[in-house]
């Protein structure tokens, strides 16, 4: 990891296409502005996190209900429950 000390203004450039500039310091964190090109994603760890856990959670969701599929019994549709009729 790379640790430099910057002040408001200052910026550091990420293979020359991705630079990052400190805007402000004060008590409650550091506010940083990200500019590069449109074909790089720029999202907080926290939400990148977020989006792997629910994507595993549907996958594995996914899979049950693919074992559930596989498990039932040949030849018997799934249990349903009736709808309303009507006549005519």
């Amino acid at each position: 990891m790379l640790i430099l000390s910057r002040r408001p203004g200052d910026a550091i450039l990420i293979d020359g296409g991705i630079r990052v500039v400190v805007i402000a310091c004060d008590k409650r964190g550091v506010q940083l502005g990200i500019e590069a090109p449109s074909e790089v994603s720029i999202v907080r760890q926290e939400i990148a996190v977020q989006v792997a856990d629910e994507n595993q959670r549907a996958s594995a969701m996914a899979g049950a209900a693919g074992l559930l599929q596989a498990l039932a019994p040949a030849g018997k549709p799934p249990r349903t429950r009736p709808g309303p009729t009507t006549q005519t």
